[in-house]
């Protein structure tokens, strides 16, 4: 049975919480069987990741990166999913990269719903894919 981990970043909760709640019901829909755990903020999801990685099948990362008045928003956006991706090839785990990055807060909620989703079916597929192929 495939087994996933989702992986919330906190630092906008009630973004996060929608994200979580929209891939924990995709994911009992497709009766996958998954865990979860928190960590401050996007920058932070990787690692938590790797320390993680050989126990799970597959991985959703949750999170959300608003832009600001600083170059803040590119570092943190560029490197969470640098970061993301880097675990992935690494520890040659499948992870959906839900983390939003988005100019305000509106956009973020227009695109909770559907994001969550396709990271479930996301984290799911590829888990299943590795698991043929390797």
């Amino acid at each position: 049975m495939t087994r996933v981990l989702i992986v919330e970043a906190r630092f906008y909760p009630h973004i996060s919480d929608a994200l979580l709640e929209g891939a924990a019901r995709a994911l009992d829909v497709a009766g996958v069987e998954s865990d979860r755990i928190n960590v401050t903020g996007a920058l932070e999801i990787p690692g938590a990741i790797r320390l993680a990685a050989e126990h799970y099948d597959g991985f959703i990362a949750l999170g959300c990166v608003i832009r600001g008045e600083t170059y803040h928003f590119e570092l943190v956006a560029n490197e969470s999913g640098a970061g993301v991706t880097r675990v992935s090839l690494d520890h040659q785990v499948p992870i959906a990269n839900a983390i939003l990055t988005v100019e305000n807060e509106a956009q973020a909620l227009a695109r909770v719903e559907d994001k969550a989703r396709d990271a479930a079916r996301v984290a799911v597929e590829m888990a299943n894919l590795m698991d043929d192929l390797l």
